[in-house]
């Protein structure tokens, strides 16, 4: 990222901050700001973001936990920030883990995508094992968005899950160049592409893994599907192919919800418009509307 991008992001992060050291509301701090998320992993790398792996006893409100799922190079505390937290608020029960591997205790997601989609069932088990809910929902931002997709269709998934809810998901794969660009966010990442990465071979478009996923059709019944993706995503390319076809799907483009969203790949999860659109799918039937503000590239807002 170049120095000036992330002075912009630093300027973000300060006024975010400022924000939440003003407010007296005693919930969560949402941290609308991807950097800001980058730096709590430094200094606790792995761990888990504010409001997540809590006990909890699902509301009659919300009666299903969810299960957020981070995306490639990521983990669950840059990844989640923003949406663990705000959903926390909103009176959900919070999950999120780390799969696919952990490279020094900050680099994730990049293990073989088939592997990964048995870690999220493991884990899917042991959410509704602590909670007593007889089924889940699913939030995965990148990898994370498309992986569940595996273990919906192969792994038993789709008798324990409700909807899945995809950010800018992978869903029919992209280039080594755009996941290139991915890596370049996570420091120390960029060498993993390619042979140390079996996550990224399986997501390129037209590998065995992405053919093999789709064929036959791209969701399975009795599963609700969201996907929310800008159409200025720099990693999956064209931002159209996160897009699902079926009967069960909803495909939304961010800039027909507030045209000043400037948000792509790296800041979905930290965009507050974006978030709005998790809560709406979640529970439409207390869906509305978000206030459209400016989102920044890399940062959100």
């Amino acid at each position: 990222m170049s120095i000036k991008r992330w002075a912009a992001a630093m300027a973000v992060a300060a006024a975010c901050l400022a924000a939440g050291a003003s407010s007296a509301q005693a919930s969560l701090p949402v941290i609308y700001n991807f950097p800001t998320a980058i730096a709590a992993s430094a200094v606790q790398p792995g761990g888990s973001p504010a409001g997540a792996n809590v006990a909890c006893t699902p509301s009659a409100a919300h009666p299903r936990p969810v299960v957020l799922v981070n995306g490639t190079f990521a983990n669950q505390i840059t990844s989640w920030n923003a949406v663990a937290p705000l959903l926390k608020n909103n009176g959900y029960c919070v999950y999120t883990f780390n799969y696919g591997g952990l490279f020094v205790g900050q680099i994730g997601s990049y293990g073989p995508i088939a592997a990964s989609a048995g870690e999220l069932k493991t884990e899917v088990d042991h959410v509704l094992s602590v909670t007593g809910a007889s089924k889940v929902d699913l939030v995965g931002w990148s990898q994370g968005g498309m992986m569940p997709r595996y273990y919906l269709k192969n792994l038993g998934g789709a008798a324990k899950v409700n909807a899945l809810v995809g950010l800018a998901p992978s869903n029919h794969g992209t280039t080594l160049s755009g996941l290139a660009t991915l890596a370049g966010y996570f420091p120390g990442a960029l060498p993993l592409v390619g042979a140390l990465c079996p996550a990224c071979t399986d997501q390129v478009q037209g590998s065995p893994f992405i053919t093999a996923l789709n064929a036959g059709g791209d969701t399975v019944p009795g599963v609700k599907y969201t996907v929310i993706q800008s159409k200025f995503d720099e990693v999956v390319t064209p931002y159209t192919s996160a897009f699902l076809t079926g009967s069960n799907v909803t495909n939304i483009t961010i800039q027909s919800k507030c045209i000043l969203d400037l948000g792509d790949h790296l800041s979905m999860p930290y965009d507050h418009v974006v978030d709005r659109e998790v809560l709406n799918a979640l529970d439409p039937a207390h869906a509305s509307s978000t206030i459209c503000t400016p989102i920044l590239p890399a940062v959100g807002g």
